[in-house]
């Protein structure tokens, strides 16, 4: 189970990328392919290996309104769920 103190990183092969035909963030990985939207891009795009899910929460909390953390962490338990990240 993720928390707080967790530090989530994007895993070897899966890429980041805005998609122009879907008009969206997307998240590419051998497995298919996820549509973003606006706030859960931003936290893949600080899913680096060094930024907790603490971090990452005070971060969007600044950039997005409403963003609470334990929704950070349901988000990123998805993406672990999905093989999209790992957790350390």
């Amino acid at each position: 189970m993720t928390s707080l103190d967790s530090v989530p990183r994007v895993r070897r092969g899966v890429r980041c990328t805005y998609d122009k035909t879907r008009d969206s963030d997307v998240v590419l990985f051998p497995e298919g392919v996820l549509l973003l939207n606006e706030t859960a891009a931003a936290v893949v795009s600080r899913c680096d290996g060094a930024s907790s899910v603490g971090d990452i929460a005070l971060a969007l909390a600044d950039e997005f309104d409403g963003v609470q953390p334990d929704d950070v962490i349901e988000l990123v338990d998805r993406l672990v769920a999905r093989r999209v990240v790992d957790v350390d």
